[in-house]
C-alpha cells in the first residue's frame, strides 16, 4: 500500500468521522446547521475511499475504514456528547482492530 493510498484512506476515515459526529450533533434533525458538515463529510468519505481503491483491495480498505471509523466515532462521541462506553464495547473494538491488523498482515504476506 503506497503512502498516497494510505493518506486517501485516512482522509476517508476523517471525513466519515466528521460527518457521523455532525449527524449526531443534529439531535435527530432538531438542529440543521450540522448538516453543513454531514453532507460534505459523507461525500468526501466515499470520494476518498473510492480513490484509495486504486491501490488497496476493497476488502482491506473497507475493513480499515469501518474499524477506524467505529473506534474514532465511539471515542469522540464519548468525549463530545457524553456517550457511555462500556467495557464490552471496548473489548469489541479491540477485537475489531486486531481483526483488521490480521487482515492487513495476511494481505501483505501475499
Amino acid at each position: 500500500m503506497s503512502r498516497t493510498a494510505t493518506l486517501l484512506l485516512a482522509a476517508a476515515v476523517v471525513c466519515e468521522v466528521a460527518g457521523t459526529l455532525a449527524l449526531r450533533a443534529t439531535d435527530g434533525y432538531k438542529s440543521l446547521w450540522p448538516l453543513i458538515i454531514v453532507i460534505p463529510g459523507y461525500l468526501g468519505a466515499f470520494a476518498f475511499l473510492g480513490l484509495s481503491l486504486r491501490e488497496i483491495s476493497v476488502g482491506v480498505a473497507y475493513a480499515v475504514w469501518s474499524a477506524a471509523g467505529t473506534v474514532l466515532v465511539t471515542g469522540s462521541a464519548a468525549l463530545l456528547f457524553g456517550d457511555r462506553v462500556s467495557a464490552t464495547t471496548i473489548v469489541g473494538m479491540a477485537v475489531t482492530v486486531i481483526g483488521v491488523a490480521i487482515i492487513n498482515l495476511s494481505t501483505a504476506a501475499e
